[in-house]
C-alpha cells in the first residue's frame, strides 16, 4: 500500500476567525459588528449565544499561539475584525485595534510560524449595515479603505493575505437564506451583494499591487461543485446550474472577467458598471478553498435555481454534512482546470463532532481523525497528480462560536471548556502533529 506524503515545504496550518474566537467585543475601541446585532435578535442564534467572550483569544493569544506551534503547525490563519480597525466603518483608524494584530503577528513569528491574515471574515461594522451593507455599492470604497489600513498597519508582519472568506456565505446566507447576519431573504439583495463582494475583492487586490508589499494575496472560496444524482442528462444539467449559481458567480468574474450565462438565464441581473470586470479580474497569487462536503443534485423545474439536493448515502458529521473525501479531490481538479493551476491552499477543512471530556481528562475524537485522514489522502493524491496544492489549514484550531449554531457544534482539534476557558488538545491534535512531522503511517 502506498504511503502518502507531502512535500517538505508543504504549508500546514490551522485557522480561526475573529468573531468566533476573540471575545473582548467592548474593548480597545471595538464597535458592534452585524454579528453582535444579529446575535441579540431572539431566535437567530442557538440558545441566544454570542461572541462576546467566545474563546477569549484576545487575552489568551500567547497561550494559543504557543499551543499551535507545539502541534507542529507552520502557519496560523486568523481574521482581522473590521470593527476593531475602523469602528465607524469609515473614517478614522483605531490604532489600538491594529496593535492587537501587530502583537498577534509578532507572537506567531516568534514561534517560527507564518501569519496568514483574512481581511474580511463576516464581521461587518453594524453601522455600515444601516446603509445597506453589501447591497450598497458604497461599501466597496469603505472596504478598500479598511483594507488599506490593514496593509499600512500590518503589511510588514503578514506573510499571506486573503481578501474575503467565503463570499457565498456573505451573500447567500446573509441576504438570501437569512441564516447568517444580517438575516435578509431577498434575491435582488443577494445579487447586488455578490457583485459588490466581487468588486471589493478586485479593488483590494488592485490597491495592494500599488503598495509595494510582496506577500502573496488571494481569496478564499467555499465552492459548491456537486456531483449529478445519476447518469441522466437532467442531473448533469442540475449540477451545471448548481455550480453556476453557487460557485461560478464568484470564480468566473475573478478568473474569466465575466458572469456565467446560466445565471443570466435564471434572471440574475448584476449591478455591473463599466470597468468593473477589469477590476474584479485582477490576477491573484493563490486560491484558498474551504471544503467540508459534497452534495448530489437532481434537476427540478419547480426550484428557483433548477436543482435540488438529492438523497445521499455517505455518513455525516455532527453538522449533518455528508463526508465525501473524494469530493475534495474532484473540487481541486475542477478549480485547477478553471484557474490554469495557479497555487491553491485548502484554507479550511475539518469536522464537527460531539466531543466530551472523558474521566481521564482527554478528548477522544476518532470520527474527526478518520475524517481528516481520508481528506489528507485526497489532498496527497492531488499533489501526486501535479495539482498545485501548496498547503492545508485545519478548521479549526479550537472549538468556537459556530455562527447561528452558537456553541452547540465543535470543530476544534483543541477542546475549549466554555466555563473555565481551559484548552485541551484532542486526540486529533496529536494525530495531525504526527502527520505534519511525518512520524506515522497515517494511510
Amino acid at each position: 500500500m502506498e504511503r502518502y506524503t507531502f512535500p517538505a515545504d508543504f504549508e500546514w496550518g490551522t485557522a480561526t476567525a475573529s468573531y468566533q474566537v476573540e471575545g473582548a467585543v467592548r474593548e480597545d475601541g471595538r464597535s458592534d459588528s452585524i454579528w453582535d446585532v444579529f446575535s441579540r435578535e431572539p431566535g437567530k442564534v442557538h440558545m441566544g449565544a454570542d461572541g462576546s467572550v467566545a474563546c477569549d483569544q484576545y487575552h489568551r493569544y500567547e497561550e494559543d499561539i504557543a499551543l499551535i506551534a507545539s502541534l507542529g503547525f507552520k502557519a496560523y490563519r486568523f481574521s482581522i475584525a473590521w470593527p476593531r480597525v475602523i469602528p465607524d466603518g469609515t473614517g478614522g483608524v483605531n490604532d489600538a485595534g491594529l496593535d492587537y494584530y501587530r502583537r498577534l503577528c509578532d507572537c506567531i513569528h516568534a514561534h517560527g510560524m507564518k501569519a496568514t491574515a483574512t481581511i474580511y471574515h463576516w464581521d461587518l461594522p453594524a453601522v455600515l449595515q444601516e446603509t445597506g451593507g453589501w447591497t450598497n455599492r458604497g461599501i466597496v470604497d469603505a472596504f478598500t479603505a479598511y483594507a488599506d489600513a490593514c496593509f499600512r498597519g500590518l503589511g510588514d508582519r503578514v506573510d499571506s493575505w486573503i481578501t474575503v472568506n467565503e463570499p457565498f456565505c456573505v451573500t447567500y446566507l446573509g441576504y438570501y437564506y437569512g441564516e447568517h447576519a444580517p438575516g435578509h431573504c431577498s434575491l435582488d439583495e443577494t445579487i447586488a451583494a455578490i457583485h459588490h463582494v466581487n468588486l471589493a475583492h478586485g479593488r483590494t487586490v488592485e490597491l495592494y499591487r500599488k503598495t509595494g508589499l510582496k506577500a502573496p494575496i488571494g481569496i478564499t472560496w467555499n465552492l459548491s461543485t456537486p456531483r449529478p444524482y445519476d447518469s441522466s442528462a437532467e442531473s448533469a444539467r442540475a449540477a451545471e446550474y448548481a455550480i453556476a449559481v453557487k460557485s461560478r458567480v464568484f470564480t468566473d468574474p475573478v478568473l474569466r472577467g465575466c458572469y456565467p450565462e446560466l445565471v443570466k438565464e435564471l434572471g440574475f441581473r448584476f449591478p455591473e458598471e463599466k470597468g468593473d470586470m477589469e477590476i474584479i479580474s485582477q490576477p491573484i497569487d493563490f486560491i484558498g478553498l474551504n471544503y467540508y462536503s459534497e452534495d448530489a443534485v437532481r434537476y427540478s423545474e419547480t426550484e428557483p435555481f433548477r436543482f435540488r439536493t438529492a438523497p445521499d448515502w455517505h455518513p455525516v458529521t455532527d453538522m449533518g454534512w455528508p463526508i465525501v473525501p473524494d469530493g475534495l479531490l474532484r473540487q481541486l481538479r475542477w478549480i485547477s482546470s478553471e484557474s490554469g493551476n495557479i497555487p491553491m491552499f485548502i484554507t479550511e477543512n475539518g469536522s464537527a463532532e460531539p466531543d466530551t471530556v472523558t474521566p481521564d481528562g482527554r478528548v477522544h475524537d476518532p470520527g474527526r481523525i478518520d475524517y481528516l485522514r481520508k481528506h489528507f489522502k485526497a489532498a496527497a493524491e492531488a499533489v501526486s497528480e501535479g495539482l498545485n496544492l501548496r498547503g492545508y489549514y485545519i478548521w479549526s484550531f479550537i472549538d468556537n462560536f459556530e455562527w447561528a449554531k452558537g456553541y452547540s457544534k465543535r470543530f476544534g482539534i483543541v477542546y475549549c471548556d466554555y466555563t473555565t476557558l481551559e484548552r485541551i488538545p484532542k486526540d486529533s491534535a496529536y494525530f495531525v502533529k504526527d502527520v505534519i512531522e511525518n512520524l506515522s503511517d497515517w494511510r
